[in-house]
């Protein structure tokens, strides 16, 4: 039992810290037996309430004699409610003792208090039922709709409910009453039968984008938030925790939708259920979770977009992104050493495919150590030359930082990370005070301890040591940060360190390929064609999805000792492959409270060093195990993914669910990590990746080579890809810019800008940038064309991105396009105007020095808009800027600047779309020069105009 291991470590960490824990004043229940059942749980009454100008305050008290069904009940709960703003509830459950885990602030900085009042104005209520205590959230605007969150016994399915899964009994409802014990909460929540749910992850949902609710044939789902180091598995818990949904509600007899959000802020283990049980009128989603408190936020919307925004305010905006940050960026692990490295740089200028950040997996390193460089393959000063030389081209250099920290062998071993860290107690502990070792690559290992007072300068140290070195690196690439370890519990505590070497890949072979692909047949090249003939054995459509049973928390032989309640963890103990729940912290901090936040407390500390260390320059991170404000100091990368048509399809909605949680910048390994990939598919993902925010091919040690220069096709369908990544730049750059100050989600669901079109709920194969650009790529083998849907139901005028031809598509349903093996196919929405880059040059910077050119697609009645935020790139904090407006209306269009960033760059072209033929065309008051109209596309093109960015300009035509 938890309680047991705790109360053996309380005298003997209290004194390893110098103080006394909030954790072990907790409530034990080490003489307790539970119950493993709520039917009898009696809730809670509500006394003592208080009201202010901001909310409420009150005391819950245990309304019966206690069941302790997993755990201790706490006797007495506060309850405080705060109208944070027009749109966000805060609603906060905790102990009255303050003996639960929160998160502290000082590791999530919250909105300040408000010193508006907004109790009567905010659009979400906050009502309550004092006995049994239960309370619900309305709209002001909208007070018959059903409730946004509703925990009246009344509002939800009648129990007991049997279980999901007859071999799990846990995956039953015995009953919904509101539980609050040490080491159990529970709270449920009816949902609009059948509604729309996003988000609740990491997670790879067979559902798709949209959340299985066990509706529509569907059978559930249970999300279980432990994070783990699991190679992109389907429908479990994964890298990262996110305990927020965006619920998309569509109101049947009005045909209109609204959209709200729910936040838990916990980083407690859990399972979140969604379920829909036989013959009910509801839907629901139920919390359980393992520690700590009911810490809920509520946002209005009413749209997603605004969903998305309330959530940014409320845990921190995106981190801003470096403009070089956009570009192409390499990997592979087995770079073997620094001569591959600058032959593969060369190879992609040879072939002309822009190269923007090249990287370097663990190959990097010294016995796989963290800051150092292998002396042989990697040594210092030939290293440094090699980055200093990208940097002479306007190019980059990221390396991998793994979390673990090796421990040194014996006394001859030096290794300055490690006895640093021992010096200045920058690691965890075991109970008893003396380290924490577990087993990573390098071996035996140490865990950073982010909640330890010198481990931020500690860090910082090891980093800037590491840039001296020669590693002068532009941004930082973290991994295994879950933490993940290769053994259970600390395995290397009291072991003999030097018996452990580190450990060996050398000789790996990897054999799997795509499933089109038959290397028995055609041999190892993974070419489309070999010797005139295809290699395609695929029947299109007919790739499969696995899906896991949902017991695998209760399956026979699971071992899950502590906590009582098995969380459906997929490895099943919550020690297996990371940190005991027992590891400790500084402060006191046991893990199993801490577990999910390892990640993104490292990610933070990462971002202070580099901020410091790259003094006035954008962090650059990309990370993996993420949870809530993770945004605000990294990027992501969606994990150790196959090299699989399916998982080319998955990807999409992994980038989709990452803009939800506020880190927007993200994507996946493209062609795939794990296996081969081959000529087609990785045709395919370069096209794909190439509009999504990170764009980053990386693959396994022993794979086939997967550089895009290694098949000619690749070759021209990534420099065409990626000329229209870069040429949109000036676009995206905007639509980040919109993200770190307003929370705004640059890529977006097509329903997010078409919230009344049912048909696209469940759209997750297609996507739009920001508002105006549609994507919709080729996800099955051997295709030449793909089915789309162009959203508006024929009110909006689609043009395609290269030829600017008006489609002809079926309003409402797919339309079929063409989709020849170098060609994605993009569309531009009407009402857009876009700054474009007119010259995509071998780099960011090359092309930020061209021109621009300016895209115009009217609308049926002859208007558009839009606008540019422009600044250097890379300062931090960002400095001056200027923004950019277009407006374009009655043969009219006004470009204004605002601002105080000097834009030296020209527009050169001026293109306007949808256009009856004019027969004058004026710039500044003046006949145009040079102007043509093509009747076809009725477009008029305006070339080498030369207009000056940082004043106001009009162009007329009639």
């Amino acid at each position: 039992m938890l309680s047991l291991v705790l109360g053996g470590l309380s005298l003997v960490t209290a004194l390893a810290f110098g103080k006394v824990p909030p954790l072990f004043q907790r409530q034990t229940s080490s003489n307790v037996t539970y119950s493993m059942n709520v039917t009898d749980c009696p809730g809670y009454a509500l006394g003592s309430l208080q009201e202010s100008d901001y909310g409420l305050t009150a005391q819950l008290t245990l309304a019966g004699a206690a069941c302790n069904a997993f755990g201790t009940d706490i006797k007495d709960l506060t309850i405080e409610v705060t109208y944070a703003s027009q749109s966000t509830v805060h609603v906060k459950v905790y102990d009255t003792a303050n003996q639960q885990f929160a998160i502290p602030d000082s590791v999530i900085e919250r909105p300040s208090p408000p010193t508006t009042s907004y109790s009567k104005s905010s659009d979400l209520v906050f009502n309550y039922d004092a006995s049994p205590f239960a309370f619900w959230i309305t709209r002001r605007s909208d007070p018959d709709a059903m409730p946004i969150f509703d925990t009246r016994i009344s509002s939800l399915p009648p129990t007991p409910i049997p279980p999901l899964n007859a071999s799990d009994p846990s995956t039953a409802f015995d009953a919904f009453p509101l539980v609050f014990e040490d080491q159990y909460l529970q709270i449920a929540s009816a949902l609009p039968y059948g509604t729309n749910i996003y988000g609740l992850g990491e997670v790879i949902a067979s559902s798709g984008f949209r959340r299985d609710i066990g509706t529509d044939g569907g059978v559930g789902t249970i999300q279980t938030h432990w994070n783990r180091d699991d190679a992109d598995p389907i429908d479990q818990n994964m890298y990262g925790s996110h305990p927020i949904y965006l619920e998309h509600r569509f109101n049947e007899t009005t045909n209109k939708s609204s959209s709200s959000g729910v936040l838990l802020l916990s980083s407690a283990g859990s399972d979140i259920f969604l379920q829909t049980p036989p013959n009910s009128e509801v839907s629901l989603i139920e919390y359980r979770m393992v520690g700590g408190i009911l810490d809920f936020y509520f946002f209005s919307g009413p749209t997603d977009a605004e969903v998305i925004a309330q959530y940014g305010a409320t845990i921190g905006y995106p981190m801003w992104q470096p403009a070089w940050g956009f570009g192409f960026h390499l990997c592979r692990w087995g770079y073997a050493n620094i001569s591959e490295d600058m032959a593969n740089v060369a190879a992609m200028r040879a072939a002309n495919i822009p190269l923007e950040v090249q990287w370097n997996d663990i190959d990097l390193y010294h016995a796989y150590r963290d800051f150092t460089t292998d002396p042989v393959s990697f040594p210092g000063d030939q290293l440094r030359e090699f980055i200093q030389q990208l940097t002479a081209n306007y190019q980059h250099y990221i390396p991998i930082v793994d979390a673990g920290i090796a421990v040194t062998v014996n006394s001859t071993d030096v290794y300055y990370p490690f006895s640093d860290g021992i010096e200045q107690d920058t690691f965890i502990k075991n109970p008893d005070g003396s380290l924490y070792i577990g087993q990573v690559w390098p071996g035996y290992t140490a865990f950073p301890d982010w909640f330890g007072e010198n481990t931020q300068a500690w860090w910082t140290d090891a980093l800037r040591n590491w840039t001296e070195m020669g590693v002068e690196f532009s941004g930082i690439w973290l991994d295994m940060n879950e933490a993940s370890s290769f053994c259970s519990d600390s395995c290397g505590t009291g072991a003999n360190l030097s018996a452990l070497a580190p450990l060996s890949v050398a000789g790996t072979v990897v054999t799997g390929y795509p499933e089109c692909y038959n290397e028995t047949l055609w041999g190892p090249s993974g070419n489309m064609t070999i010797n005139g003939t295809s290699t395609d054995s695929c029947i299109p459509g007919t790739t499969t999805m696995e899906k896991r049973g949902v017991g695998a928390g209760g399956e026979p032989g699971i071992n899950i000792n502590s906590p009582p309640y098995a969380i459906h963890n997929a490895f099943g103990p919550l020690s297996h492959n990371t940190l005991a729940t027992n590891a400790t912290h500084y402060g006191g901090y046991a893990e199993l409270d801490t577990h999910n936040l390892f990640g993104m407390m490292e990610e933070k500390t990462t971002h202070l060093a580099v901020q410091s260390i790259l003094a006035g320059k954008r962090p650059f991170l990309i990370s993996r195990s993420t949870f809530p404000s993770a945004g605000k100091w990294t990027g992501h990368w969606l994990g150790d993914n196959y090299s699989k048509w399916q998982y080319l399809y998955l990807n999409i909605q992994g980038v989709l669910q990452f803009q939800i949680y506020q880190i927007p910048m993200v994507g996946a390994d493209t062609c795939g990590f794990n296996d081969n990939t081959d000529e087609e598919l990785c045709n395919r993902w370069m096209e794909l990746s190439a509009f999504v925010p990170f764009y980053r091919n990386h693959n396994t040690y022993g794979a086939l080579p997967q550089e895009p220069y290694r098949w000619d096709s690749v070759a021209n369908a990534s420099r065409i890809a990626i000329a229209a990544r870069y040429s949109m730049l000036p676009y995206w750059y905007t639509l980040f810019a919109n993200a770190s100050t307003n929370g705004l989600p640059p890529v977006r669901a097509l329903f997010y800008e078409f919230p009344d079109e049912p048909e696209l709920f469940t759209v997750d194969r297609q996507w739009l940038v920001g508002s105006d650009i549609l994507v919709t790529p080729v996800l099955t083998p051997g295709a030449t064309t793909v089915d789309g849907i162009f959203p508006g139901r024929g009110s909006v005028i689609w043009r395609d991105w290269y030829t600017h031809a008006t489609v002809n598509a079926i309003p409402g349903a797919n339309t079929t396009l063409d989709a020849p093996l170098n060609h994605i196919n993009v569309h531009i929405r009407d009402s857009s105007v876009l700054l474009l880059h007119q010259e995509p040059a071998y780099t960011i910077h090359e092309t930020r020095e061209g021109p621009y050119s300016l895209l115009v697609s009217l609308n049926a009645e002859g208007t558009a808009s839009g606008d540019a935020y422009v600044d250097d790139g890379i300062s931090y904090p960002p400095g001056p800027s200027t923004t950019l407006t277009f407006q374009a209306s009655g043969g009219t269009l006004k470009i204004e600047s605002k601002g105080f960033y000097p834009i030296v760059q020209k527009l050169e072209t001026i293109t306007v779309l949808g256009v009856q033929k004019p027969t004058t065309v004026t710039l500044q008051g003046q006949a145009a020069q040079g102007w043509s109209y093509t009747e076809a596309i009725e477009e008029l093109v305006l070339s080498d105009v030369s207009v000056d960015l940082n004043g106001e300009t009009t162009l007329s035509w009639k």
